[in-house]
């Protein structure tokens, strides 16, 4: 009989152990998911140049160090916001695995499309000049007034015609 109670008493502790597992891993899975977002965000420290979720190295001690100080903030249920700045805070902006698009970051992600546009308009520019300055010399032949003689004119055809020959 004791022995029942025993057996029933350690399978009853069993099965609510077991269901409080099953009931709070969607909430660890949340936070889990949500700690990976944010990791994302930055960059591992120990200058491997990898996201923080994404380091690889074996045995690094630098992304543990952070993804456990990350895991801490979100049980503690800090905001994105929170933990950015306590991460700058910490680290500086290079921890940033995209810099925030504000202010002179922005500028920096604007200017590539700032060049690419002026540098098209140059080349037009430059393209429309050498067309322009290419149509007045063959205007101005034709019109004899570029000051070269007929005779240099043919003598400069034959030797072209000379030079040219196969």
């Amino acid at each position: 009989m004791i022995k029942r109670r025993i057996a029933a008493f350690l399978l009853i502790t069993a099965l609510s152990a077991s269901s409080a597992a099953l009931f709070s891993l969607p909430a660890q899975a949340q936070q889990t998911d949500r700690a990976k977002h944010i990791g994302g965000k930055f960059m591992c420290m120990c200058g491997c140049n990898q996201v923080l979720t994404q380091c690889n190295h074996v045995g690094c001690t630098v992304s543990t160090s952070m993804l456990k100080e990350l895991d801490t903030a979100v049980a503690r249920g800090d905001s994105e916001t929170e933990i950015t700045s306590a991460f700058v805070q910490e680290f500086g902006t290079k921890v940033y695995a995209e810099p925030p698009k504000s202010g002179l970051s922005l500028l920096a992600w604007s200017l590539p499309t700032i060049y690419l546009l002026l540098g098209t308009l140059l080349v037009i520019f430059v393209i429309w000049r050498w067309r322009s300055r290419a149509a007045l010399p063959a205007a101005a032949v034709a019109g004899g007034a570029i000051g070269i003689s007929p005779q240099d004119l043919e003598n400069a055809r034959r030797r072209v015609a000379r030079e040219t020959e196969d």
